[in-house]
């Protein structure tokens, strides 16, 4: 089958084979939203110290996603995936017997370094076993899964870690990481059935640099990068990290109460994804118009949040919470971009250079919110205002490489060249595009 085709049951198995991968990858990443207190306590830091945990495993990630995404182009998604799940396994099992901080710190990085291998390698494959109609659909079912994931890292973690406790918790998830590498040699695969399977030429450093600057220089490429940005990282930083204390230490919400409403971010996700992605899947011309819609709701929502007199109710934190948590399905738009602006050889690379837009802003954001925590003696009305800064950053830029793409597709349609979206001229287009 080619993408232009229609997918088997085989290419229906292996990306459920390769999803639950990713699965895998979002407990792992999301689990310190609900263990940060409890590793507070085991390793006997403070709130800028506990930030770096995820700062790291965060950084990683963002530094790895464009290299991973050369080294899918080059080796396959499947020698790839199968490389993620050790990866996140061995490092599962180093943070349930570490003891120390730096040790600690080592573990959440080789998660970092596993969970960076999986979502480009889960969206290449899609890429190559669905026609190209499906691929928003099956990018968004993707994301709904991962939450998945996100889901079991929240009560169901905290009852584990509340009970049988931090070692056990987390060596036995480790194990199981470990064990799910048999199902993935043993049935994914890199291309459809009867396809030729790509030459795979050994990367050259050189070959590296063109290839990123090749997808860097396309402005669709740079506007995934902005939507993915500015999209994701505010309910990141509340799943991975801060919600938790945000709720606990800023609301003084039970720490029961505060892990369950964070399940809301992960049922809106859910819901939201596939409903997003079926709707651009069937109208792509409407995909700029939601991600301007979701910055702008957005923008209330946070200074809803942090303006509020007195403790929030439950009744304003959930419907503002649920609306955050579009914030994921949102930025998968970013990658819909990638794929659409770039030949198939490059689209790994090019969804691994839009990836890094959304942990860059997570890194930046969750390291500000524990330094301004540290600075203002536990301010989180204050230090969550970093937030709605580099909201406005992204948004901005956004709408830069948003002018320049139309752009771009304008003079490309004057041509007669085939675009990948038709879209309607607005007056706007007419005036000169900002730096």
């Amino acid at each position: 089958m080619s993408p232009a085709g229609r997918a088997s049951v085989r290419s229906w198995l292996i990306w459920l084979t390769a999803v639950a991968v990713y699965l895998l990858a979002v407990f792992h990443r999301t689990s310190f939203g609900v263990a940060g207190l409890h590793a507070a306590e085991r390793f006997g830091v403070g709130a800028a110290a506990l930030g770096t945990f995820t700062v790291l495993q965060v950084a990683v990630y963002a530094a790895m996603q464009i290299p991973t995404g050369i080294l899918v182009d080059r080796y396959g998604p499947r020698r790839v995936l199968l490389t993620a799940v050790l990866v996140l396994g061995s490092g599962q099992l180093l943070l349930g017997v570490a003891n120390t901080y730096g040790v600690g710190l080592l573990a959440r990085g080789v998660l970092g370094l596993g969970d960076a291998l999986t979502f480009v390698s889960v969206l290449r494959l899609i890429a190559a076993h669905f026609p190209g109609r499906q691929y928003a659909l099956l990018m968004s079912f993707t994301s709904a899964i991962g939450y998945v994931g996100n889901l079991v890292a929240t009560v169901p973690l905290t009852l584990l870690l509340n009970g049988p406790g931090w070692t056990f918790t987390f060596v036995a998830v480790g194990a199981i990481t470990l064990l799910y590498a048999v199902p993935v040699a043993l049935r994914v695969r890199d291309v459809p059935a009867g396809a030729p399977e790509p030459v795979r030429e050994p990367v050259r450093v050189a070959e590296l640099g063109r290839s990123v600057q090749a997808a860097w220089r396309v402005p669709g490429t740079r506007l995934g990068f902005w939507v993915h940005f500015s999209t994701m990282f505010a309910p990141n930083v509340l799943t991975l990290l801060w919600g938790v204390p945000f709720l606990v230490q800023g609301q003084g919400i039970p720490p029961a109460t505060a892990s369950a409403l964070l399940t809301v971010f992960v049922f809106g996700s859910m819901a939201g994804g596939p409903m997003l992605g079926t709707v651009i899947g069937r109208r792509p011309s409407l995909r700029m118009p939601l991600v301007g819609a979701y910055l702008g709701g957005a923008a209330v929502v946070w200074a809803l949040l942090l303006g509020w007199s007195g403790p929030l109710p439950l009744g304003v934190l959930v419907p503002a919470f649920a609306f955050l948590a579009l914030g994921g399905p949102v930025s998968m738009i970013g990658f819909a971009l990638a794929r659409d602006y770039n030949p198939l050889d490059r689209v790994g690379t090019a969804t691994g250079v839009v990836n890094v837009g959304g942990f860059v802003a997570t890194t930046v954001t969750a390291l500000l919110i524990g330094v301004l925590l540290q600075l203002t003696g536990g301010n989180f009305r204050l230090s969550l205002l970093s937030v709605l800064v580099v909201l406005a950053l992204g948004t901005w830029r956004m709408l830069t490489w948003w002018r320049r793409a139309r752009a771009q597709l304008f003079a490309a349609e004057a041509r007669g060249e085939p675009v990948p979206v038709r879209i309607r001229r607005h007056r706007w287009d007419h005036a000169p595009v900002p730096a």
